[in-house]
Parts: C-alpha cells; sequence; structure tokens
C-alpha cells in the first residue's frame, strides 16, 4: 500500500507540494498526471525518500521511504523516467548484475527476459536495442525482485503499440496479485484502460480526476469552455479557485482572472462534482483542493479562506458546513 497525510513541502519558502490525503491500495493502479512543473519530481523524491517532506508522513508498502531505506529497496520496485541502464551491456548482464546486488539467483534474469518478450534479445547490448525494448528491460529490472509495490514514473515514455500492451498487461497481472501500483505521467495517454483512479497534478495538489471505468459511461467534458472576445477559451478544472453566479449565469475564477460560461451554476456543478469542486452556498461552487482554512464567525456562520493570491473568502452555509465536516473528516 501507498499513503500519505497532509502531505507538504516547501522549497525556499514556496509551497510546491500540499496534498492532504492519498491511498494506493493493494490490487489498486492510480495515477498522477500533470504536465512539466506540476510537482511530479518532487513528489518522486519524496516517495524515494531522497528529500523529505516538511509536514505529513509518507508510507510506501508499510515503510517510510527516507529512514527505512533497505526494507524500502526489498519491498518497492522503482521505474524512472529515463531507462538508466548500462549501455555496453548485454540485456541478459544488466539484469544479471542487480540479481547479484539483490542476492537473487542467476536464473531470476533469464525469467524475467521471458516476461517483457527479450528472450531473443538475451545477448544484444543495450545500446543497440530500440527504445521500446529498452524501456521493456528498465521495466523488467523494476519488476526483478517481485516488489510489493510499483512506482512508474512516465512506463509508456518512449515505447512502441507493441511494448506498451505488453506492459500494460503486466502491469495490470501484477495489480491482480495485490501489488500496489503508482504512476506518474505528463498525461493520460494509455493510462484510462489500465487504470483504477486518475488524479490531475497542478501546482502540487491533487484533484481526482475520474475513475475511467465509470468515465467511459459519462458524457461530461474534462474542460470547462468559457467565452472570450473573438475566442473560447478551454480551462482544465484544476486551475479554477471557485464558480459563482450572476443573473444566472457561472462564472470561472482562476489565476488569469473572472471568465464568463454559457452554464447556470447548477449546470456546473454536475460537470464538476467528480472534479473535486463543492457547492458551498447557493452561489459559490469551491475547488476543494484551493481551501486554505475553513473559519467559523458565529455558530452558524462560516467561510472559506482560498489559496489564491488575495486569500478570498467563500460564505459556507450550515448545511454545507455539516456536510464538509463530514466529507473532510475534520
Amino acid at each position: 500500500m501507498i499513503e500519505f497525510k497532509r502531505l507538504q513541502k516547501v522549497i525556499d519558502g514556496n509551497t510546491v507540494i500540499a496534498v492532504d490525503r492519498l491511498k494506493v491500495k493493494e490490487g489498486e493502479i492510480v495515477a498522477l498526471v500533470g504536465p512539466a512543473g506540476s510537482g511530479k519530481r518532487v513528489l518522486m523524491d519524496l516517495f524515494l525518500g531522497h528529500a523529505q517532506p516538511t509536514a505529513g508522513t509518507i508510507r510506501v508498502a508499510g515503510v517510510d521511504p527516507g529512514r527505512e531505506r533497505e526494507l524500502f529497496s526489498l519491498r518497492v520496485g522503482v521505474l524512472f523516467a529515463e531507462d538508466a541502464l548500462y549501455s555496453r551491456q548485454s540485456a541478459y548482464a544488466n539484469l544479471l548484475f542487480h540479481c547479484r546486488v539483490r542476492g537473487l539467483p542467476p536464473n531470476r534474469a533469464h525469467e524475467i527476459l521471458a516476461k517483457v518478450g527479450l528472450a531473443d534479445h538475451r545477448d544484444s547490448r543495450t545500446s543497440d536495442l530500440p527504445s521500446g525494448l529498452a524501456r521493456r528491460l528498465a521495466f523488467g529490472r523494476a519488476i526483478l525482485h517481485d516488489p510489493e509495490v510499483l512506482l512508474l514514473h512516465e512506463p509508456f515514455a518512449r515505447c512502441d503499440e507493441a511494448t506498451i500492451h505488453l506492459m500494460g498487461g503486466l502491469i495490470r497481472q501484477m495489480a491482480d496479485e495485490e501489488k500496489s501500483i503508482l504512476v506518474l505521467a505528463d498525461d493520460s495517454a494509455n493510462l484510462g484502460g489500465l487504470c483504477d483512479r486518475i488524479f490531475a497534478l497542478n501546482q502540487g495538489r491533487l484533484v481526482e480526476a475520474y475513475a475511467p471505468q465509470a468515465d467511459e459511461q459519462a458524457d461530461l467534458p474534462f474542460k470547462i469552455p468559457a467565452k472570450l472576445e473573438g475566442s473560447v477559451a478551454l480551462v482544465n478544472p484544476v486551475e479554477i479557485f471557485f464558480a459563482d453566479a450572476e443573473e444566472g449565469k457561472a462564472y470561472l475564477n482562476t489565476a488569469e482572472g473572472r471568465l464568463p460560461t454559457r452554464f447556470t451554476l447548477s449546470e456546473l456543478e454536475a460537470r464538476l462534482s467528480r472534479r473535486g469542486f463543492f457547492r458551498a452556498h447557493r452561489g459559490y461552487l469551491v475547488n476543494l483542493q484551493h481551501i486554505r482554512e475553513i473559519i467559523p464567525f458565529t455558530r452558524n456562520s462560516f467561510s472559506l479562506r482560498l489559496d489564491d493570491e488575495a486569500g478570498t473568502l467563500i460564505p459556507l452555509s450550515k448545511s454545507a458546513a455539516a456536510e464538509l465536516r463530514e466529507l473532510l473528516d475534520y
């Protein structure tokens, strides 16, 4: 299992990671998806124990990655974005080296070569392998010791269709064996049919994007259209701090400003309820990932302070406050 709670990482005074909770259970495949700069590399450093969280806890396969290095190595398999292979050695020699390091029998290297479809390339120098086959070898190294947990960074980078199909099948098979698998990727390409849950990662914050199996039956757009002069902007939900209503129409409040939509607030809520948005008040729909604090003013009066530059305060109705307390368990 992979689990972190109230995770925060501050670098040079900036909060680059702020995630309240995430759990990847045994037998589950979860992806965190976001472009360069979204926080994936910082998260990977935290998962590997290369960096310590400023606050909160991380457990990967039941261990603290930064303090229990030997146990982490035994229980966790890691596929990095780069293949990091010994280019002058053969495919077999690459795996044999890691077998010796881990105290595994040499035959394990043969087993893995066959599993990733490289038995016929046993003696090929790694530098001569096509990029897709080199990726298979790197994946084979990650699963060499039959780990309990897999951390996969851009698993399908530089892969051909045959390799994507083969590796996807192996990843699903490992999940069926009750292993926990976390994928970090720039986008959701090739992940929809593989993952149980996919989260969007934006500025170090997670938004539950969708459960792909459920999404196959849904006809809801991932981006929200907003009207601009002479064009239509397509807004990613993670960029929306909150939405409010004026004269029956909803407006999206983002770092770029207040953008008008053609939707009512209720119509917008239907599109965003699965994206981590909450109706705080009859006139406000709030992105839960951007709430900094909940402020009680009186027994029946509350506000939400957002983490935007202005520290915007959003009214929270009494009934919504009770619902939010149950939802967030605070």
